[in-house]
Formats: structure tokens, C-alpha cells, sequence
């Protein structure tokens, strides 16, 4: 199980945002907690004013007094209303929550059972409930019990799975047409944003266009950037941008700019342990000489790596990022080293390709080279690969020691002395 806590702007348009979704027919108000009345008997306002009321008693708390959390459980797991209930209850119980009036809704419109609670932090007596790290600490305690008190996968587990890369990132690529955008953007990010580690827009990005969905600002001359605004869309085949934008702040994760970069602040410390076996894998693929930018992209592949060319609007290609599937982390090419920016890569693609041209060709064999080939191999005693032109040194090495007798074995010939001295 996973838990996310955001305190939105309006109660009144977070509640919005779920009784949309029932009229939709893509969610269900299944439990009113601390409500005169049942859910199903009770209309927008009589679910709004019951809050609005006790947030009315606080008026300084003006941010931090209301929250909007979703409980996620796996894909695997078949989860009945009544059981989201009880779930729900024992969760707002142990955060401290549990005699604060809330509202449980059951969502349909995505791939994994989930729950949205919606509920005020004000209490009767005008006093706020603590928020502070609440999602660290109350939060991370409960999920922990519930996973164990009722039987559900545990979100550690999961986390273990995706780092080690034994599954793939399990999200489908969205086209346009073909389901509702909003959902569709949604289902990305939950995905891409929680568990990848980058740290700009560009790397986010390089991520979000590998599944037809772009976070645009907008151009800089406009209202939006100015503003600090988002926007994600949906890109077509071609990568051209489809469809109506979606804006960040109805995404109910909020991956607004402002939010973004934190979590840019986050990875970047995150990330670190990760450029060294990302390092490791670009090496080992370049001392192959794969000859050109398309083979060394292809080879990456087989690594785990996508590499990801940044391209100007005139098509010109003017950085690379590297995206490691394996430890889920993103680098520029810049950002792991001068030699892995796009000139770098490009110079030891050449440099690769001039050293192949230029290694001469291979004496023929002989008899003693044959017998001592085994031996010759430079890789066999140090691990590291060795070009032809190393091979063909050292092959040559060989038969000149072959050819050389030992100085302790050589004599001295002695002068002849001269029978008649004068």
C-alpha cells in the first residue's frame, strides 16, 4: 500500500474533483465518517458544509487546513468497498484523523485499486491537528500496520522489485483518441514522477516523451512560464503535441513546477550512488566500438539504458540524457562527465573507428605463434579488453623473444694467442 497526503488551495474544488468522478461514473463515495447522515443520502453542499463549517473556527490555519489523501494497493490485489472501508477507518484512526468528519471515495478509473479521502484538519474547538511530517511519520507508521493487519502487499516489497529491474516500468503507452487524457497523463506520472530520480524538466522529459506524454511550460514569453506554470500534453507518433493540455494543479498528484522542484532538490543527493554503475555500462559499450550513435543507442538497450538524443527545432542534435532502467536514475550525458556529453560520445565514436582503419593487418601465422597464441591474450591476465593493434604488439613481442638467446648463455670467444710473440 502506498499513501499520498496533499493539503489543496479549495475544499471546494478537491471535492469537486471526486463527485465529478461519480457523476462520470468512474468513482463511489462508499463511507462518510463523522456524518449526521450516510454517504449516499447526502448531497454536494451537505458534504462541504460539514467541513467548511469547522475550518470557519480557524481562520489563521488557511493552507494546512484541510487534506486530500489516496491509499494505493497493488494491481493484484481485489479489494471490496466494504474492505476499502474498514482500510480507510483504521488509517484515519492511527494518523490522529479518525474523529474528524471525512469523506472515502472508491475510484475506478485506473489500473490499481485506490481510495480518496477527503477530510479537515480543524477541530470542533477551533485547535488545527498537527500536520507537520505527518506523511513520514503517522502516515509511513500506519501503512505499515494496515499491510500487516490486513493482509496487503507490502509497498517495501514492492520498492525492492522495481529497483533490482526484475519487471519493467509497467506503463502503457498513451494515444491520443484512444482513452480519456486526463486519466491517461495520470496513470504516467504515477509512475514516471514516484520512482524515477531526475533532477530538471529536460531529464523528467526525456522519461515522460518514451510514453507519448511532455510537460510544457509554454513559450517564455507567455502567461504560463511567467507564472511558474505547467502543463502536460499528449504527443503523437511523430512526438508533435495532440489534444487539450492538461494543467498540472487538477492532476491529483500535483506535479506542478513548484512541487517538481523539490523533488529535483531530492534526487539529485538520491541519484548519486547511481552514475558510477551507469558510468560503467557506457564504457563497456563504447570499447566495443559500435561505430555510430545508432549502434551505441541499440547496445545501451541490452544494458538497461535508454539513451535519449535532445535535438534543436532544426533537427540538430545538441545533447544526449541516459536514462538507467535498472536503478531508475537519469543523467545528461554532460552531468556524468565532459567525455559523456554528445561531443565526448561523438569524439570516442571516431576515435573508435580511426583506430580500426589505421591497425595494420596481421603477420601471417606461423608455427610458434600458434603454439604460443594462448599465452599472448592480454585480457586473460588483467580482465581488460585489448584492441588489435595491441594484439598484433604483443604477438610480435612474443616472437622477439622467441628469437633472442638469454646473455647468460652466450660465450665469449676466446682470442688466439700469438705463437711467436715479439
Amino acid at each position: 500500500m502506498v499513501a499520498r497526503i496533499t493539503s489543496p488551495h479549495s475544499l471546494q474544488r478537491a471535492l469537486n474533483y471526486n463527485e465529478q468522478k461519480c457523476l462520470k461514473g468512474k468513482a463511489v463515495c462508499i463511507f462518510a465518517g463523522n456524518y449526521l447522515l450516510e454517504a449516499n443520502q447526502m448531497n454536494f453542499h451537505q458534504k462541504m458544509e460539514r467541513m467548511q463549517d469547522l475550518i470557519a473556527r480557524n481562520e489563521r490555519a488557511k493552507k494546512s487546513n484541510k487534506l486530500h489523501i489516496s491509499l494505493n494497493f497493488d494491481p493484484s490485489e481485489k479489494l471490496a468497498g466494504d474492505k476499502l472501508t474498514r482500510i480507510a477507518q483504521a488509517y484515519m484512526e492511527k494518523i490522529g484523523f479518525g474523529s474528524q468528519p471525512y469523506l472515502v471515495y472508491q475510484h475506478h478509473d485506473a489500473g490499481h485499486p485506490h481510495i480518496h479521502i477527503l477530510t479537515t484538519s480543524i477541530q470542533p474547538n477551533g485547535k488545527r491537528i498537527d500536520t507537520y511530517n505527518i506523511g513520514r511519520n503517522q502516515s509511513e507508521n500506519a501503512r505499515k500496520e494496515l499491510e500487516r493487519d490486513f493482509s496487503l502487499v507490502r509497498a517495501q516489497d514492492k520498492m525492492k522489485v522495481q529497483a533490482t529491474g526484475i519487471r519493467p516500468v509497467d506503463v502503457q503507452k498513451v494515444y491520443y483518441g484512444k482513452s480519456e487524457t486526463r486519466r491517461s497523463i495520470t496513470n504516467v506520472l504515477d509512475t514516471v514522477a514516484n520512482h524515477f530520480k531526475y533532477t530538471s524538466l529536460a531529464e523528467l522529459n526525456a522519461i515522460l516523451r518514451q510514453y507519448n506524454v511532455e510537460a510544457d511550460r509554454g513559450s517564455e514569453t507567455g502567461i504560463v512560464y511567467k507564472s511558474g506554470g505547467l502543463f502536460y500534453r499528449l504527443l503523437d507518433a511523430q512526438g508533435s503535441k495532440v489534444g487539450v493540455p492538461v494543467k498540472a494543479s487538477l492532476i491529483h498528484s500535483k506535479p506542478t513546477l513548484k512541487n517538481l522542484e523539490k523533488r529535483f532538490k531530492e534526487n539529485e543527493t538520491l541519484r548519486q550512488p547511481d552514475k558510477k554503475r551507469l558510468k560503467t555500462s557506457i564504457d563497456w559499450v563504447l570499447a566495443k566500438s559500435p561505430g555510430s550513435l545508432d549502434a551505441l543507442i541499440i547496445a545501451l538497450k541490452k544494458e538497461g539504458v535508454q539513451a535519449v538524443l535532445r535535438e534543436s527545432k532544426q533537427g540538430l542534435v545538441f545533447g544526449i540524457t541516459f536514462i538507467d532502467y535498472r536503478t531508475k536514475a537519469v543523467f545528461n550525458g554532460s552531468d556524468i562527465g565532459k567525455t559523456y556529453s554528445i561531443a565526448g560520445i561523438r569524439a570516442s565514436l571516431e576515435s573508435g573507428q580511426q583506430g580500426l582503419a589505421k591497425a595494420p593487418k596481421p603477420a601471417p601465422e606461423t608455427a610458434r605463434s600458434k603454439e604460443f597464441g594462448e599465452s599472448k591474450e592480454p585480457s586473460q591476465i588483467t580482465g581488460l579488453q585489448s584492441t588489435q593493434e595491441g594484439l598484433l604488439k604483443d604477438l610480435l613481442e612474443h616472437e622477439k623473444n622467441l628469437n633472442r638467446v638469454p646473455a647468460e648463455l652466450l660465450k665469449k670467444k676466446k682470442k688466439k694467442r700469438n705463437p711467436n710473440p715479439k
